[in-house]
């Protein structure tokens, strides 16, 4: 067996090894890098992993055969496998990597970043890999079972970044203490900073972006860009972003477990919090609705000598209360501390008059819909709250513009709109959405893959979703063969033709289908939740 061929063979197993690496450890990241959910999605997506890993372990069985066969025997017939297999499992790795170049090819919604937990943890699995191989020969040479052993590395690759995150868990629990503390000290500098704190189980964002660009008529003032509302999301931005000049620290906060809410509050120690909703959202990671209610309550409990917002429309919110001191708001009618009345919504945007106290004010707002009157209606109370008055703040409402992929309006022109709710992925802002379809006086097609994430719920909520859509929509476009039968179920139950039903394969299919559909009819295009890589 020549050096050539031995180099030959590792070679191609470390090609394989490191293209599926790459892709794991995406996914860890996507998961949070938490080992459960990463565990959780290899069992879900175990097609994809088979695939991946089929050759390698088939050969790894190959190469244990003939090995234990040349170690126990040793005829003609056997050396002469053995001399063939590293050819024929550099062969195998080759192909083996097919299936991973193929996953490349497709563009990433949400791309690796190579951060410096991502970069230790290709060390640390470097390490090991390279240990294992050494191991495999020095251990395994005599009985020629090395090639099977490591062999098998490309069929646990799934697990590696699992493994490298367990190795580096003192490190990396370190690594975050220190920021997290820097993140702390930065705050406690800041004294004159007011930090406002926003969760929700949806229209955290949305809020978010109202209230900033409400409160900068008045004062400077720093959010957490986009979904930024992780821990250490939350610590990069304090220690990247905050300085003094910032007298208002808007920071959104989100969660998938119990405390973690309570975990970024000890951090930013907000002096007034927001809650905009509660409800089935994360019920995989959470448990139960009323897990979520405690978590998100763990904003309202941070809060000292401020004031608690509550968004009154929710029956969660309202039933579980606080006995911090709180402002409510709402548009459901209710004795709430700010209202929005005479809500009249047409194509070209939204009318609505606030009532607080004694004081009433008409807004217009170019954002379609109830629920951004909803989330409007939460800004206006926080503003209105710290110092600027109603009528300081309608030239600001009639300038907000959408959040992107929240019920973004864009115009294609040829007589096509479409309302990008891409990350939307909640039974009620889905609700929101489609009512907002149904008001359009067009051809009004709905593309979803569904809701994922919420549990023994999942398909009932979604059976629910396509009952909903029913009474919205003209074509229903469902994405993914996997999500589609509960919404279509629901499509049917609720008689929606079968014949308006199309099942695509990605939402790239979806898009062609929605296009070809009666060509040169004025149509609106709502893409309801994109699914992430990971799913």
């Amino acid at each position: 067996m020549t050096v050539f061929a031995n180099i030959l063979f590792f070679a191609c197993l470390l090609a394989n090894f490191t293209i599926n690496y790459v892709h794991y450890i995406h996914m860890f990241q996507l998961n949070s890098y938490t080992p459960k959910e990463q565990l959780e999605w290899s069992v879900k997506n175990s097609g994809d992993v088979w695939k991946r890993t089929a050759l390698a372990a088939l050969y790894a069985v190959f190469a244990a055969v003939i090995a234990l066969w040349a170690y126990a025997d040793g005829n003609t017939t056997v050396w002469v496998l053995w001399d063939m297999l590293p050819y024929i499992g550099a062969l195998m790795m080759c192909v083996g990597i097919i299936p991973a170049v193929r996953g490349l090819k497709k563009p990433a919604k949400k791309k690796l970043v190579f951060t410096p937990r991502v970069i230790r943890m290709c060390v640390t699995t470097t390490i090991v890999y390279g240990a294992v191989c050494a191991l495999s020969f020095i251990f395994m040479y005599n009985m020629k079972l090395y090639f099977a052993a490591v062999s098998l590395l490309p069929c646990l690759c799934v697990f590696m970044p699992c493994v490298a995150n367990f190795i580096n868990k003192p490190v990396e629990k370190a690594v975050n203490n220190y920021y997290i503390n820097d993140a702390k000290r930065i705050i406690n500098e800041l004294p004159d900073t007011t930090v406002i704190g926003i969760t929700g189980s949806y229209g955290k964002t949305s809020t978010k972006f109202y209230l900033e660009k409400l409160l900068s008529t008045k004062y400077n003032v720093l959010m957490t860009p986009g979904s930024f509302n992780t821990t250490m999301g939350v610590v990069k931005v304090v220690r990247g972003s905050l300085t003094a000049k910032h007298e208002i620290f808007l920071c959104e906060m989100g969660a998938k477990g119990v405390g973690e809410i309570k975990e970024i509050c000890d951090i930013v120690h907000p002096k007034h919090s927001i809650i905009t909703s509660i409800g089935e959202q994360h019920l995989e990671t959470f448990g139960s609705v009323e897990n979520i209610i405690k978590t998100k309550f763990e904003i309202a409990d941070a809060v000292t000598d401020g004031t608690v917002f509550l968004n009154y429309d929710n029956r969660f919110i309202r039933e579980h209360g606080t006995d911090k001191h709180h402002v409510t708001y709402g548009i459901s009618g209710g004795d709430f501390d700010y209202t929005a009345a005479d809500i009249s919504v047409t194509e070209k945007g939204t009318d609505f008059t606030v009532h607080h106290g004694g004081e009433e004010k008409r807004f217009h707002t170019k954002l379609l819909g109830e629920h951004n009157v909803q989330n409007i209606l939460g800004a206006i109370a926080v503003s209105h709250e710290l110092g600027i008055s109603l009528d300081e703040l309608v030239y600001p409402v009639k300038r907000l513009e959408c959040v992107p992929h929240r019920m973004e309006i864009l115009d294609k022109g040829n007589g096509v709109t479409i309302i990008d709710d891409a990350f939307n992925s909640n039974p009620a802002g889905a609700r929101a959405a489609l009512k907002t379809l149904s008001m359009f006086d067009a051809l009004r097609i709905v593309a979803t893959p569904g809701m994922i994430e919420l549990g023994e719920r999942e398909y009932q909520l979604n059976k629910e979703l396509g009952e909903d859509a029913a009474s919205c929509c003209d074509i229903a476009i469902l994405v993914g063969e996997r999500q589609a039968p509960p919404i279509k179920e629901g499509l049917l139950a609720k008689g929606f033709p079968e014949n308006h039903i199309i099942v695509a394969k990605d939402l790239g299919e979806a898009m062609r289908s929605a296009y070809s559909i009666q060509p040169g009819r004025k149509r609106v295009i709502l893409l309801e939740n994109d699914l992430p890589d990971n799913f």
